[in-house]
């Protein structure tokens, strides 16, 4: 096959196509709005021998250079309860769909279970891949199956839960099986008479101070978006990809020694080891509101780097080096980026 499918186009600047806001170039890129363009992208890509980058809603990403390979942006969309009893039901959605545009669909249906995952940038395909959380839940307690299409051959398979290797931001998908499978679309499990038991504290604080005991659904989505709306940048606005690096985990030996010279240091449990907050260590390093030229760290939130116009990928990635590398030197924790680093 030699052809070109007509949705793949070339040459083509992919700024408006991450919230980064980053000009790039991708030598050949193509939006995809059925599983039939998809298996004609991915022949056409093997039989050009390109490497692949699938984006979603582009919010996690970093281009450092021009891509000469295929980006595919996957747009496959669609809502369908596959199954139903009195209490729960299973919903299936394209991996296409907007990911807070699902939570608010669900939230005026009255289906619990990913309320507080509200705003979260992206898309649905790309929630699996890194296991998204926010606010005391994350994605793998009401994931139920994906399916996904081979890169190498266009043949299609169910991922279980357990198949998909889930952990704190990390699925299989970024890790053995990285680059080779496209999700397609994803099942949940929502509840359909949800038990509202937030333990979060941020979350419950700010309940509390809007006088809500008994929470709804609702109520606990609209309080995270005002939680994120009053800490993150909107992308439209100033450009950047929600938080840069993941909260690391140390041992609690590690964690007692830090404690011993920082008593105030922020921490939460994690299996047998302990979580510190990335935005905490950041902070703690000087570099919230810090500004160079148009790269810089936002002055609400330490873990959210910023394009303030023009900064170029290897600007934003020369400042998250920086960031790094002062981590390490001051607390001896090696700060992973959340972000995919492309080119």
């Amino acid at each position: 096959m030699n052809t070109k499918p007509e949705v793949i186009r070339e040459g083509f600047n992919i700024a408006a196509y991450n919230t980064m806001g980053i000009s790039a170039t991708s030598r050949f890129f193509a939006e995809v709005d059925t599983l039939e363009e998809l298996k004609e992208v991915l022949a056409f890509a093997r039989d050009q021998h390109l490497p692949m980058y699938f984006l979603g809603g582009g919010s996690n990403v970093l281009f450092v250079d021009d891509y000469d390979g295929l980006l595919i942006r996957m747009n496959i969309k669609g809502k369908e309860i596959q199954n139903e009893n009195d209490d729960h039901l299973l919903l299936k959605a394209g991996a296409g769909e907007n990911w807070h545009e699902l939570v608010m669909y669900c939230v005026e249906k009255g289906w619990g279970g990913i309320e507080n995952l509200s705003l979260i940038p992206g898309s649905t395909g790309a929630a699996p891949i890194q296991n998204i959380g926010a606010y005391g839940v994350e994605l793998d307690q009401v994931f139920v199956s994906l399916e996904a299409i081979e890169v190498s051959t266009g043949e299609r398979r169910t991922f279980s839960k357990e198949e998909c290797r889930f952990g704190y931001r990390d699925s299989i998908f970024k890790n053995e099986l990285k680059g080779e499978y496209v999700i397609c679309s994803v099942v949940l499990r929502l509840q359909k008479h949800p038990e509202i038991t937030p333990s979060y504290k941020a979350l419950t604080n700010a309940l509390a101070e809007k006088g809500i005991s008994k929470p709804t659904i609702r109520d606990i989505s609209n309080t995270v978006i005002e939680i994120r709306e009053s800490k993150l940048p909107d992308p439209s606005k100033i450009g950047n990809t929600g938080s840069f690096f993941k909260n690391p985990v140390i041992s609690k030996d590690q964690f007692h020694t830090l404690q011993k010279e920082y008593p105030e240091i922020p921490h939460y449990p994690a299996g047998d080891e302990i979580k510190i907050p990335a935005a905490w260590l950041i902070d703690q390093c000087g570099w919230k509101g810090k500004r160079f030229g148009d790269a810089g760290v936002h002055k609400m939130q330490a873990l959210v780097i910023v394009n303030y116009g023009n900064a170029t990928g290897p600007e934003i990635w020369d400042l998250a080096n920086k960031i790094q590398h002062s981590v390490q030197q001051k607390f001896g924790i090696a700060l992973t980026p959340e972000v995919n680093i492309i080119g």
